[in-house]
């Protein structure tokens, strides 16, 4: 079965780095309340086309990774993409791909210790249930941690 990826923009990464709710090192992001690890990538989620040219690439609305986008002969340079003609206003940030399978986590020895560390650090209180996918825990991290 294949994984979707998740894009975690720079701004957001750098709050939560800041706050200690995730450890970002080498190609590994780790959200701390879940224990939960992702293989991480460059990449930008593209926003538009701002010359008013027709988006020759299809890429507004898309995320993808830097590495393809420089190889197609695209330059970036902080919320900017020139390939081509085009010029597109970008999110800088990663991808990110779950490391092993959801039922693994959810079963495994990192996900018990983060548990038992929130709720050390919470006084005995975890909120929220039981995540069911990838897809609700991200939600519910979210939900927690963007303002």
């Amino acid at each position: 079965m294949a994984y979707n990826r998740v894009f975690f923009p720079q701004a957001a990464l750098d709050e939560w780095i800041a706050d200690d709710r995730v450890d970002f090192s080498g190609r590994e992001l780790v959200i701390k309340a879940e224990g939960r690890r992702y293989d991480i990538t460059e990449g930008v989620r593209v926003l538009g086309e701002v010359t008013g040219s027709q988006d020759r690439y299809n890429l507004v609305g898309k995320v993808k990774e830097r590495g393809a986008l420089e190889a197609a002969g695209g330059e970036l340079f902080e919320t900017s993409l020139i390939l081509g003609e085009n010029a597109y206003e970008v999110v800088p940030g990663w991808l990110g791909l779950p490391i092993g399978s959801f039922v693994a986590h959810i079963t495994g020895r990192e996900r018990r210790r983060a548990l038992a560390d929130a709720e050390a650090h919470s006084g005995g209180i975890r909120p929220g249930a039981q995540p069911a996918s990838d897809e609700d825990l991200l939600a519910s991290f979210l939900v927690r941690n963007l303002e």
